[in-house]
């Protein structure tokens, strides 16, 4: 069920299973930091192996050079005997291991972020209908109200059902990892969760035309209580008329 207005949604956080669940932004943050983990990791292992074996064979004075005899391995030859090969495929075996966990992990965590979101299931939520055109965007709510603001409650998981007007469009809020494609004819999902009263900024990240880089519209959080005044004194009026004439002055200023 999709409501006007919303009160707070309870997300699941941090580390219930595997796959780490919450808003866009916490799942991303989980995943840089065991990206970051893993390869500190190997590179420790990696040069702590390298200066190791760079101290224990390093030339001493006095040290007589070894013959090199028919057992002697050739450049680029797999090193047999004495458990040098099971090494070299042991640690091929483990790295292949870890890469493809590692894989495995990301992918199902992206499933949750595109699918498996707090707005797939009963969960109270908004949705909010976006499209963009040259140069701007424009929000709809679930009263008809539309505007060139796009208001949103703390806490509350918004769905954004994203198309294009005229030609193709990229909706992006860095700050909340939401980035989805705005294309004519075609709608596409996103969602996102701010967990407190902020402001952003919404761009475009498709080259559309020689007003892409004015392509932006201001994101309003706010605490609920206040949400819920402001949309209840919307009455599903338009309020984009002064954002068209605007976005216009921009064409008018770029032609």
């Amino acid at each position: 069920m999709v409501w006007a207005h919303t009160g707070t949604i309870p997300l699941q956080t941090g580390g219930g299973g595997i796959v780490p669940r919450g808003s866009r932004v916490e799942v991303f943050q989980q995943i840089y930091w065991v990206f970051l983990a893993l390869g500190v990791l190997v590179g420790v292992v990696v040069i702590g192996y390298m200066v190791y074996n760079a101290y224990k064979y390093r030339h001493r004075d006095g040290e007589v050079p070894v013959e090199k005899g028919d057992d002697h391995p050739e450049l680029g030859e797999v090193p047999t005997g004495g458990g040098k090969g099971g090494k070299l495929f042991l640690s091929l075996t483990l790295s292949a291991i870890i890469v493809v966990s590692l894989i495995g992990w990301t992918y199902g965590t992206l499933l949750y972020v595109e699918e498996d979101s707090p707005v797939s299931g009963d969960a109270e939520h908004l949705t909010v209908e976006v499209e963009g055109y040259q140069f701007g965007w424009s929000f709809t709510y679930p009263n008809g109200h539309e505007t060139g603001t796009l208001r949103v409650p703390a806490n509350t998981a918004v769905e954004l059902r994203v198309t294009s007007r005229d030609v193709f469009h990229n909706f992006g809020i860095p700050q909340l990892n939401v980035k989805t494609d705005a294309v004519p004819g075609q709608t596409t999902d996103t969602w996102f969760v701010s967990e407190g009263p902020a402001s952003y900024t919404v761009n475009c990240y498709e080259l559309c035309g020689v007003g892409h880089s004015y392509m932006k519209a201001p994101v309003e959080v706010m605490p609920a209580d206040d949400y819920r005044q402001w949309y209840a004194n919307t009455n599903g009026t338009n309020a984009t008329n002064a954002s068209s004439s605007s976005q216009a002055d921009i064409t008018e200023a770029t032609t």
